[in-house]
């Protein structure tokens, strides 16, 4: 039997992200079921960041991230353009006041003067400079680089099958062998609250949904520099690609069991619809259409910390759509509760109980 420190069930970013900076003080293994990491939900990500995505709880840590993404060069400069009808002013107003402390850099504009061809009854619009494409592959690649050169190993088809605390030790049997480790993590993404079962932990109600993306052609081409586009009311995205591409989502979160999931055709037509109701653009083709997973606990923020009723029991999980933007943040701050270490210091003035899953207990 392997013995480690650390063993992580999940080799998403949430897994390969806390990896990487637990690595350099513990021996750690990952366990990932899949044949390669990142299957289903990181590898599926709609490369997006933006500081305000996710709420205003989500926000400190995806701030915090922005400096580390930068410096990584997986950041491309795109802009996020919100839009909305004359009705929608009361939503605009209350975006702005959600986040007028944090000093997210916003600002009102003639939604017409950054998109043509926006048809003409969206008269509002507010921009976040700030907001950029993101490279998934690049980030979470690194994590796994950088947990692999600190001495973590890496398990791909080592399903978790039983998982049994003896001696203050966890016992582990996979479908790529048993192991044995002193700290279990829970990574595992839409599987976290069946994990946690697992382990005789008491699930949190940790959620997957479907989302759907479809890659499109429009006529004319969608114009350059265009920035990343979405109405207030979560209705729908949109945002440019590679020779004059779209990606877009009818921003759907539809409850599905935990599992390879696939575009439904009602989701995709939802989508051109919409996105037909937008700018006058006439879709030429239909490129690719695919469907990820986005886990998110009941009060919709990540979980991060030891449960408080089984020993040795760590979460790091329901991190939503949000886990690649906030990966550097997140990951840091994780390990410095699963180490019992002080925080990095670009994380110091963010609240860890926030996301602890002691939030759950009644």
């Amino acid at each position: 039997m392997s013995r480690f420190d650390i063993g992580i069930i999940g080799a998403g970013i949430a897994g390969a992200g806390l990896a990487a900076e637990i690595a350099p003080h513990a021996s750690v293994v990952m366990l990932e079921m899949e044949d390669m990491p990142g299957y289903h939900a990181t590898g599926r990500s709609a490369a997006y960041f933006s500081e305000t995505y996710g709420g205003a709880a989500i926000q400190p840590l995806s701030t915090a991230s922005k400096a580390a993404l930068d410096a990584g060069g997986w950041l491309e400069t795109l802009g996020a353009l919100q839009v909305g009808r004359a009705g929608d002013a009361a939503l605009r107003d209350a975006y702005c006041a959600r986040y007028a402390a944090s000093g997210v850099a916003m600002h009102a504009v003639d939604p017409h003067s950054l998109l043509p061809g926006l048809r003409d009854d969206w008269v509002i619009g507010l921009y976040e400079p700030t907001s950029a494409a993101i490279d998934v592959g690049g980030v979470h690649g690194d994590a796994l680089a950088r947990a692999r050169r600190a001495g973590a190993a890496l398990h791909c088809r080592a399903r978790l099958t039983s998982a049994v605390r003896a001696d203050g030790h966890w016992q582990l049997a996979t479908s790529a062998g048993d192991f044995a480790c002193g700290i279990l993590v829970n990574a595992a993404g839409a599987w976290a609250d069946d994990i946690a079962v697992l382990a005789g932990a008491k699930p949190l109600g940790i959620t997957p949904y479907q989302r759907t993306v479809v890659q499109l052609r429009t006529d004319p081409a969608a114009p350059a520099g265009i920035p990343h586009v979405s109405d207030f009311a979560g209705s729908f995205y949109f945002k440019p690609e590679a020779q004059g591409k779209l990606w877009l989502s009818p921003h759907d979160e539809t409850p599905v069991a935990a599992g390879d999931v696939a575009p439904e055709e009602l989701d995709v037509a939802i989508a051109i619809d919409r996105f037909e109701q937008v700018v006058d653009w006439r879709v030429a083709a239909l490129e690719r259409r695919w469907a990820g997973l986005r886990s998110f606990a009941p009060d919709r923020l990540p979980v991060y910390g030891f449960a408080p009723e089984v020993a040795g029991f760590f979460w790091c999980a329901g991190q939503g759509g949000f886990g690649i933007q906030t990966a550097p943040a997140a990951s840091a701050m994780a390990a410095a509760l699963l180490l019992g270490q002080s925080p990095a210091d670009f994380v110091a003035d963010i609240d860890p109980m926030l996301y602890a899953p002691t939030r759950f207990q009644h």
